[in-house]
């Protein structure tokens, strides 16, 4: 399979030579091992606890295990063998060098628990997500394409994969081997139907409640899932946004898939009609450009300062960047080729709503497929999904 470069990879380097540790976590199959033996296949060694026999000898006597590997090492899947990481840190605290241990592991609650634990000071953490707009074959970076395929690297690389195929083996392993194995679920099967409903709902608001009574199931086990689904990458949740911080906490999120490509499969969302004037299509669009945005800031191993904006009166606002100095961007996602200024009222609305108070409204953006970038009014512009990520650092840190 053809190696395409990752936007992160500059960042990986950089924090090999600064850390004893690097630890890349991510979804299942978003390239995490090719990435780090791509990068570092010549200066270490590479094991993988995928492998049944080095497994056993990892959970068996780790001693023995890194007698056998010594660092430097690519060490993949450590979630299977978490009592790797008390032994990692011995060796680490041994010696001062920078890059010993290259880590990769399906992110999950006991795993970061360990790693934040065990190795607290000595390791740095970031996210693989699959691959961004900007990445993989020109053919390939298109709305058509990642809408209907997907964005994981051996969909990217091998034209000539089934998406549902590889979506339902996707599914099949994800389910058997990191959540039944690490979460050990009663009702397994809800879980599943628990995937294809909430894909239902991309882009839409939280709501608990609903999806248990759908379901069957309590609030509880649906708080649960969500917590799953959230710590092993599949979706992410989209916080409100207010000036009280502890408001952003306590209120009801909207829930993204980091992949639309496994909503499509899904939901059966299965060609362009759909794609682009099905029910779900403005849903779709939304979700995509939202997982766009959180590429941007896990290939710069930075934490997306992103929310939305809804007000009891209905006013919505789909996306607001918070900037480090403290302002935010409002921004608007529309599914169109010809947005035009009565598309931005709502963002009109909310500067107005918020004159006067503590908060500083910078020029916002309405996001959409238009060919070119142009004025919608004297604070807003239309720009097409290449265009706003590629200007992305102006509107994250007011810096061209």
């Amino acid at each position: 399979m053809k190696y395409y470069p990752r936007k992160i990879e500059p960042v990986i380097v950089k924090a090999a030579r600064q850390f004893r540790v690097v630890v890349l976590t991510g979804a299942r199959q978003t390239g995490k091992s090719t990435l780090l033996q791509h990068l570092f296949g010549k200066t270490h060694q590479y094991v993988s606890l995928d492998n049944p026999r080095d497994l056993k000898l990892a959970q068996d006597d780790p001693e023995l295990f890194f007698q056998e590997y010594k660092s430097p090492l690519i060490l993949d899947e450590i979630q299977y063998a978490p009592q790797l990481l008390s032994f990692i840190k011995m060796r680490v605290d041994q010696s001062q060098k920078r890059g010993q241990f290259l880590i990769t592991g399906s992110q999950q609650f006991t795993l970061m628990k360990g790693l934040q634990e065990t190795l607290a000071g000595r390791a740095v953490l970031f996210q693989l997500m699959p691959m961004s707009i900007t990445e993989g074959a020109k053919s390939t970076r298109n709305y058509h394409f990642r809408g209907l395929v997907g964005s994981y690297p051996e969909l990217v690389a091998i034209r000539d994969i089934n998406p549902d195929h590889w979506f339902s083996s996707y599914l099949s392993t994800y389910i058997e081997k990191d959540v039944q194995l690490h979460y050990h679920l009663e009702k397994i099967t809800f879980f599943r139907d628990f995937i294809f409903l909430l894909a239902a709902r991309c882009s839409q608001v939280l709501n608990y409640q609903s999806l248990g009574n759908d379901l069957g199931v309590s609030v509880m086990a649906i708080k649960s899932w969500i917590k799953i689904l959230e710590a092993s990458q599949i979706i992410y949740l989209l916080k409100p946004f207010y000036v009280n911080l502890g408001s952003r906490i306590t209120k009801s999120p909207k829930v993204y898939f980091t992949d639309i490509g496994l909503v499509s499969y899904v939901t059966g969302n299965r060609n362009s009609h759909t794609l682009m004037r099905g029910q779900q299509a403005g849903a779709l669009f939304e979700n995509f450009v939202i997982q766009e945005l959180l590429k941007y800031y896990s290939n710069t191993g930075q934490r997306p300062p992103l929310y939305y904006y809804r007000t009891n009166n209905g006013l919505e606002i789909d996306v607001i960047i918070e900037k480090k100095t403290g302002e935010i961007t409002p921004c608007e996602i529309k599914l169109t080729k010809t947005p035009h200024s009565g598309m931005i009222q709502s963002m009109e609305r909310f500067r107005k709503l918020n004159e006067g108070k503590n908060i500083q409204i910078t020029d916002g953006a309405l996001i959409s497929l238009s060919s070119r970038s142009f004025p919608l009014s004297r604070n807003t512009r239309a720009y097409n999904v290449m265009e706003f990520l590629s200007q992305y650092k102006h509107f994250c840190t007011g810096l061209m």
